[in-house]
């Protein structure tokens, strides 16, 4: 099993457990090694597995990594290149 498919999309907030988008622990069956509620899409792995080539080579500032990601010609979920503020938008809709 690739997600945990007992969590509920757009939980809301739980102030007991901190920022993001959290099931309530105490309410939830969790699958301890996996908690999102459903499988990775093709366009997330290949930003991961981008990002994560980025930063072994060393790439700390945004700026670096946005320009590494259009290098590599990895585009924006709608087929744009990256800017910051794309970048930064995608990232903050995957940690919802």
């Amino acid at each position: 099993m690739d997600h945990n498919p007992y969590l509920k999309n757009g939980a809301p907030m739980n102030a007991d457990t901190g920022r993001g988008r959290v099931e309530d622990p105490a309410a939830i069956v969790n699958v301890p090694w996996q908690t999102r509620p459903a499988s990775p899409t093709e366009f997330e792995l290949a930003l991961c597995d981008a990002l994560t080539e980025i930063f072994d080579a060393g790439a700390e500032e945004l700026s670096e990594i946005v320009a590494a990601l259009n290098d590599k010609g990895v585009k924006a979920a709608d087929g744009s290149g990256w800017t910051i503020e794309s970048f930064q938008a995608e990232m903050k809709k995957q940690s919802a």
